[in-house]
Protein backbone atom coordinates (compact mmCIF):
# COMPACT_ATOMS: atom_id res chain seq x y z
CA UNK A 1 0.00 0.00 0.00
CA UNK A 2 1.37 3.34 -1.21
CA UNK A 3 1.74 6.36 1.11
CA UNK A 4 0.40 8.33 -1.88
CA UNK A 5 -3.28 6.34 -1.79
CA UNK A 6 -3.23 7.61 1.75
CA UNK A 7 -2.36 11.47 1.35
CA UNK A 8 -4.44 12.06 -1.86
CA UNK A 9 -7.46 9.33 -1.12
CA UNK A 10 -8.07 7.90 2.14
CA UNK A 11 -7.04 10.99 4.23
CA UNK A 12 -8.79 13.99 2.42
CA UNK A 13 -11.82 11.83 2.02
CA UNK A 14 -12.33 10.46 5.76
CA UNK A 15 -11.32 14.04 6.91
CA UNK A 16 -14.02 15.91 4.88
CA UNK A 17 -16.24 13.22 6.22
CA UNK A 18 -15.37 13.75 9.66
CA UNK A 19 -15.40 17.85 9.56
CA UNK A 20 -18.97 17.37 7.55
CA UNK A 21 -20.39 15.47 10.51
CA UNK A 22 -19.50 17.97 12.88
CA UNK A 23 -21.12 20.54 10.77
CA UNK A 24 -24.06 18.78 10.22
CA UNK A 25 -24.20 18.44 14.04
CA UNK A 26 -23.79 22.34 14.51
CA UNK A 27 -25.79 25.31 14.34
CA UNK A 28 -24.91 29.25 15.06
CA UNK A 29 -26.30 29.00 18.54
CA UNK A 30 -22.75 26.87 19.28
CA UNK A 31 -21.21 29.65 18.72
CA UNK A 32 -23.60 32.45 20.55
CA UNK A 33 -22.21 30.40 23.65
CA UNK A 34 -18.75 31.79 23.99
CA UNK A 35 -20.86 35.37 24.84
CA UNK A 36 -23.48 33.79 27.20
CA UNK A 37 -20.57 31.18 29.14
CA UNK A 38 -17.16 32.98 28.61
CA UNK A 39 -15.56 31.28 31.48
CA UNK A 40 -15.80 27.45 30.98
CA UNK A 41 -14.81 28.00 27.18
CA UNK A 42 -12.14 30.41 27.63
CA UNK A 43 -10.83 27.67 29.90
CA UNK A 44 -11.49 24.79 27.61
CA UNK A 45 -9.41 26.75 24.84
CA UNK A 46 -6.83 28.08 26.98
CA UNK A 47 -5.79 24.64 28.36
CA UNK A 48 -6.30 23.24 24.50
CA UNK A 49 -4.58 25.55 22.63
CA UNK A 50 -1.90 26.51 25.11
CA UNK A 51 -1.20 24.61 28.12
CA UNK A 52 -1.27 21.33 25.92
CA UNK A 53 0.97 22.46 23.25
CA UNK A 54 3.30 23.42 26.09
CA UNK A 55 2.86 19.85 27.86
CA UNK A 56 3.78 18.31 24.55
CA UNK A 57 6.66 20.50 23.93
CA UNK A 58 8.14 19.37 27.00
CA UNK A 59 7.19 15.37 26.81
CA UNK A 60 8.64 15.19 23.13
CA UNK A 61 12.17 17.28 24.33
CA UNK A 62 12.14 15.14 27.67
CA UNK A 63 11.69 11.54 26.41
CA UNK A 64 14.14 10.17 24.53
CA UNK A 65 12.78 9.23 20.41
CA UNK A 66 13.30 9.95 17.12
CA UNK A 67 13.15 14.05 15.80
CA UNK A 68 10.35 12.63 13.40
CA UNK A 69 8.35 10.74 16.47
CA UNK A 70 8.90 13.87 18.40
CA UNK A 71 7.40 15.98 15.50
CA UNK A 72 4.59 13.40 15.25
CA UNK A 73 3.85 13.94 18.59
CA UNK A 74 3.94 17.63 18.72
CA UNK A 75 1.31 17.61 16.15
CA UNK A 76 -1.01 15.86 17.81
CA UNK A 77 -0.38 18.17 20.56
CA UNK A 78 -1.20 20.75 18.14
CA UNK A 79 -3.81 19.60 17.02
CA UNK A 80 -7.90 20.45 17.84
CA UNK A 81 -10.57 18.12 19.85
CA UNK A 82 -12.23 15.82 17.20
CA UNK A 83 -16.21 14.48 16.92
CA UNK A 84 -15.22 11.02 18.79
CA UNK A 85 -14.60 13.83 21.91
CA UNK A 86 -18.04 15.50 21.34
CA UNK A 87 -19.40 11.48 21.22
CA UNK A 88 -17.54 10.61 24.50
CA UNK A 89 -18.59 13.76 26.97
CA UNK A 90 -22.28 12.37 25.88
CA UNK A 91 -21.39 9.28 27.10
CA UNK A 92 -19.62 10.35 29.86
CA UNK A 93 -22.89 13.05 30.96
CA UNK A 94 -20.98 15.60 30.43
CA UNK A 95 -21.63 19.15 29.43
CA UNK A 96 -21.98 18.25 25.65
CA UNK A 97 -22.88 22.13 24.01
CA UNK A 98 -19.59 23.28 26.09
CA UNK A 99 -17.95 20.31 23.93
CA UNK A 100 -19.44 21.17 20.71
CA UNK A 101 -18.25 25.05 21.26
CA UNK A 102 -14.81 24.10 22.06
CA UNK A 103 -14.54 21.36 19.46
CA UNK A 104 -16.32 23.95 16.57
CA UNK A 105 -13.92 27.31 18.22
CA UNK A 106 -10.68 25.05 18.46
CA UNK A 107 -11.12 23.58 15.39
CA UNK A 108 -11.19 27.23 13.57
CA UNK A 109 -8.39 28.41 15.79
CA UNK A 110 -5.61 25.91 14.92
CA UNK A 111 -5.89 26.46 11.29
CA UNK A 112 -3.73 29.40 11.88
CA UNK A 113 -2.01 27.84 15.26
CA UNK A 114 -0.95 24.45 13.58
CA UNK A 115 1.30 26.18 10.72
CA UNK A 116 2.73 28.81 13.06
CA UNK A 117 3.58 26.48 15.99
CA UNK A 118 4.03 23.39 13.94
CA UNK A 119 6.74 25.41 11.32
CA UNK A 120 8.72 26.03 15.22
CA UNK A 121 8.28 22.60 16.09
CA UNK A 122 9.58 21.56 13.08
CA UNK A 123 12.71 23.38 12.80
CA UNK A 124 13.56 22.46 16.34
CA UNK A 125 12.87 18.67 16.16
CA UNK A 126 13.80 18.41 12.33
CA UNK A 127 16.28 21.18 11.72
CA UNK A 128 15.83 24.03 8.77
CA UNK A 129 18.25 21.64 6.56
CA UNK A 130 15.33 18.63 6.46
CA UNK A 131 14.41 18.13 2.97
CA UNK A 132 10.70 18.65 4.07
CA UNK A 133 9.42 21.87 5.02
CA UNK A 134 5.90 23.11 6.80
CA UNK A 135 5.21 26.12 4.33
CA UNK A 136 2.83 28.33 6.45
CA UNK A 137 0.76 29.78 3.89
CA UNK A 138 0.27 26.40 1.99
CA UNK A 139 -0.49 24.74 5.39
CA UNK A 140 -3.05 27.22 6.61
CA UNK A 141 -4.94 27.08 3.01
CA UNK A 142 -4.93 23.22 2.95
CA UNK A 143 -6.01 22.41 6.85
CA UNK A 144 -8.72 25.40 5.94
CA UNK A 145 -9.79 23.30 2.68
CA UNK A 146 -9.98 20.28 4.97
CA UNK A 147 -11.50 21.41 8.12
CA UNK A 148 -13.25 24.78 7.82
CA UNK A 149 -14.95 24.31 4.18
CA UNK A 150 -16.75 20.60 5.30
CA UNK A 151 -17.72 21.92 8.30
CA UNK A 152 -19.29 25.03 6.73
CA UNK A 153 -21.26 22.66 4.29
CA UNK A 154 -22.06 21.11 6.88
CA UNK A 155 -23.71 23.84 8.89
CA UNK A 156 -25.23 25.11 5.42
CA UNK A 157 -26.76 21.99 4.92
CA UNK A 158 -27.89 21.27 8.34
CA UNK A 159 -29.64 24.81 7.80
CA UNK A 160 -31.52 23.97 4.44
CA UNK A 161 -32.34 20.30 5.43
CA UNK A 162 -32.69 20.14 9.17
CA UNK A 163 -34.47 16.62 9.49
CA UNK A 164 -32.26 15.25 6.74
CA UNK A 165 -28.77 16.66 8.17
CA UNK A 166 -29.85 15.40 11.88
CA UNK A 167 -31.41 12.00 10.01
CA UNK A 168 -27.22 11.63 8.57
CA UNK A 169 -25.08 12.95 11.05
CA UNK A 170 -24.73 9.23 12.96
CA UNK A 171 -24.55 7.67 9.80
CA UNK A 172 -21.40 10.05 8.89
CA UNK A 173 -20.03 9.78 12.65
CA UNK A 174 -20.38 5.58 12.26
CA UNK A 175 -18.21 6.16 8.45
CA UNK A 176 -15.16 8.46 9.75
CA UNK A 177 -14.75 5.78 12.85
CA UNK A 178 -14.51 3.08 10.23
CA UNK A 179 -12.34 5.00 7.86
CA UNK A 180 -9.81 6.51 10.53
CA UNK A 181 -9.82 2.45 11.79
CA UNK A 182 -8.55 1.62 7.62
CA UNK A 183 -6.02 4.65 8.00
CA UNK A 184 -4.46 3.20 11.07
CA UNK A 185 -4.75 -0.10 9.77
CA UNK A 186 -3.03 0.43 6.62
CA UNK A 187 -0.24 2.64 8.67
CA UNK A 188 0.19 -0.39 10.45
CA UNK A 189 0.76 -2.57 7.69
CA UNK A 190 3.12 -0.31 6.01
CA UNK A 191 4.82 0.24 9.11
CA UNK A 192 4.89 -3.99 10.44
CA UNK A 193 8.46 -4.73 10.85
CA UNK A 194 9.25 -1.26 12.43
CA UNK A 195 6.03 -0.98 14.83
CA UNK A 196 7.33 -2.45 17.82
CA UNK A 197 10.62 -0.65 17.33
CA UNK A 198 8.14 2.45 17.17
CA UNK A 199 5.85 1.79 20.07
CA UNK A 200 9.05 1.47 22.47
CA UNK A 201 10.37 4.89 21.08
CA UNK A 202 6.91 6.90 21.28
CA UNK A 203 4.61 4.79 22.87
CA UNK A 204 5.87 6.62 26.81
CA UNK A 205 5.08 10.07 25.16
CA UNK A 206 1.75 8.68 24.15
CA UNK A 207 0.63 7.51 27.41
CA UNK A 208 2.51 10.88 29.08
CA UNK A 209 0.12 13.31 26.74
CA UNK A 210 -2.90 11.60 27.21
CA UNK A 211 -3.21 11.12 30.37
CA UNK A 212 -1.27 14.51 32.05
CA UNK A 213 -3.12 16.52 29.33
CA UNK A 214 -6.41 14.90 30.91
CA UNK A 215 -5.57 15.56 34.65
CA UNK A 216 -4.33 19.35 33.56
CA UNK A 217 -8.39 19.85 32.10
CA UNK A 218 -10.01 18.23 35.49
CA UNK A 219 -7.51 20.10 37.91
CA UNK A 220 -7.67 23.58 36.28
CA UNK A 221 -11.47 23.49 35.64
CA UNK A 222 -12.27 21.96 39.15
CA UNK A 223 -9.88 24.60 40.46
CA UNK A 224 -11.54 27.23 38.67
CA UNK A 225 -14.94 25.89 40.23
CA UNK A 226 -16.52 25.02 37.02
CA UNK A 227 -19.41 22.49 37.58
CA UNK A 228 -19.39 18.34 36.98
CA UNK A 229 -20.28 18.36 33.45
CA UNK A 230 -18.36 21.30 32.77
CA UNK A 231 -15.08 19.75 34.23
CA UNK A 232 -16.00 16.21 32.59
CA UNK A 233 -16.30 17.85 29.22
CA UNK A 234 -13.14 19.84 29.43
CA UNK A 235 -10.86 16.96 30.62
CA UNK A 236 -11.76 14.89 27.62
CA UNK A 237 -11.81 17.68 25.30
CA UNK A 238 -8.18 18.69 26.49
CA UNK A 239 -7.41 14.56 26.54
CA UNK A 240 -8.78 14.03 23.27
CA UNK A 241 -7.18 15.28 19.97
CA UNK A 242 -8.19 14.71 16.33
CA UNK A 243 -6.44 12.51 15.71
CA UNK A 244 -7.43 12.15 11.83
CA UNK A 245 -6.21 15.58 11.09
CA UNK A 246 -2.97 14.68 12.73
CA UNK A 247 -2.56 11.94 10.28
CA UNK A 248 -3.31 14.17 7.59
CA UNK A 249 -1.06 16.35 8.38
CA UNK A 250 1.85 13.98 8.87
CA UNK A 251 0.91 11.86 6.05
CA UNK A 252 -0.67 14.16 4.05
CA UNK A 253 1.01 17.63 3.94
CA UNK A 254 4.36 16.13 5.52
CA UNK A 255 4.54 13.42 3.43
CA UNK A 256 5.77 11.19 6.16
CA UNK A 257 4.31 8.00 6.89
CA UNK A 258 6.82 7.58 9.76
CA UNK A 259 5.95 10.47 11.35
CA UNK A 260 2.23 9.57 11.80
CA UNK A 261 2.95 7.08 14.15
CA UNK A 262 2.34 8.66 17.06
CA UNK A 263 -0.90 9.59 15.74
CA UNK A 264 -1.76 6.18 14.79
CA UNK A 265 -1.17 5.11 18.01
CA UNK A 266 -2.64 8.01 19.96
CA UNK A 267 -5.85 7.12 18.45
CA UNK A 268 -5.79 3.85 19.39
CA UNK A 269 -4.98 4.82 22.99
CA UNK A 270 -7.03 7.77 23.13
CA UNK A 271 -10.15 5.09 23.38
CA UNK A 272 -8.74 3.73 26.72
CA UNK A 273 -8.54 6.61 28.54
CA UNK A 274 -12.09 7.52 26.89
CA UNK A 275 -13.59 4.50 27.97
CA UNK A 276 -12.38 5.26 31.77
CA UNK A 277 -13.81 8.76 31.46
CA UNK A 278 -17.02 7.49 30.63
CA UNK A 279 -16.88 5.30 33.73
CA UNK A 280 -15.90 7.77 35.80
CA UNK A 281 -18.74 10.62 34.22
CA UNK A 282 -21.16 8.35 34.47
CA UNK A 283 -20.30 7.59 38.23
CA UNK A 284 -19.71 11.29 38.85
CA UNK A 285 -23.52 12.25 37.72
CA UNK A 286 -24.88 9.54 40.11
CA UNK A 287 -23.35 11.00 42.91
CA UNK A 288 -24.70 14.01 42.10
CA UNK A 289 -27.76 12.95 41.23
CA UNK A 290 -27.63 11.25 44.75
Amino acid sequence: MQASFLSTVVLPVSLAIIMLGMGLSLVPADFKRVSQYPKPVAIGLICQLILLPILGFIIATIVPMQPTMAMGLMIIALCPGGVSSNIITFLAKGDVALSVTLTAFSSMITVLTIPLFGNLAYQHFIGETASIALPIGKTIFQIFVMTIVPISVGMIFRKLYPKFAISIEKLTRKLAIGLLAIIIILLTIREWENLPNFIVQVGLGIVLLNSISMLIGFAVSKLLNLNSAQQICITIEVGLQNGALALAITVGILNNPEMAIPAAVYSLFMNLTGFLAILYGRKLAVTHAV
